[in-house]
């Protein structure tokens, strides 16, 4: 299961939901600062989850001159999957691959002052990703605990790379 399709299937989990409601409460929480799912592709994962009986739907009506709405439910199988999942994802660590180590891997190719530009940039970077993840937090508080669990280790690995980046700056700069 990758992480976008757990993601859809855990709000769906939550409650029954329409996929517009699906992709409102992925903005409300800033889940795509945690994880990837495309507004594009909400619909295709319902689809995909609906295929391998993890969640049922239902036409449901609109009142007054709307247009019908699906309503997508979980499954017992989707329950089932949704709890081996998350025990999943809890208990192993996950190889990441971010292009920065690519970067680093080839680093030999620019001289000292090209290196050290291009990694004030990803500071930089790195910085404006903090404050900003900052700000959507002190706006949202009080969290529910897991919520802030969330944005906890999102800023703690901000700040890990921060740290990298700017040892490696100065080691550059020798």
């Amino acid at each position: 299961m990758t992480n976008a399709e757990l993601a859809i299937l855990s709000l769906v989990a939550e409650s029954p939901r329409h996929g517009y409601e699906i992709e409102q409460i992925i903005e409300e929480r800033g889940m795509r600062e945690w994880t990837e799912i495309g507004f594009s592709s909400i619909y295709y994962l319902l689809k995909k989850l609906e295929k391998a009986d993890l969640v049922e739907s239902e036409l449901i009506p609109v009142l007054g001159r709307g247009k019908a709405r699906r309503v997508y439910t979980i499954t017992e199988n989707g329950r089932g999957v949704l709890f081996a999942a998350v025990t999943e994802a809890l208990s192993q660590p996950q190889q990441t691959y971010p292009a920065v180590l690519l970067g680093v891997a080839n680093l030999p190719i620019l001289d000292g002052d090209q290196a050290q530009n291009a990694l004030e940039s990803y500071l930089a970077g790195v910085d404006g990703r903090l404050a900003q993840l900052g700000a959507k937090v002190e706006a949202q508080s009080p969290l529910p605990p897991h919520v802030q669990y969330l944005f906890d280790y999102s800023l703690m690995m901000l700040e890990a790379e921060k740290s990298w980046a700017e040892k490696t700056i100065q080691k550059i700069k020798g």
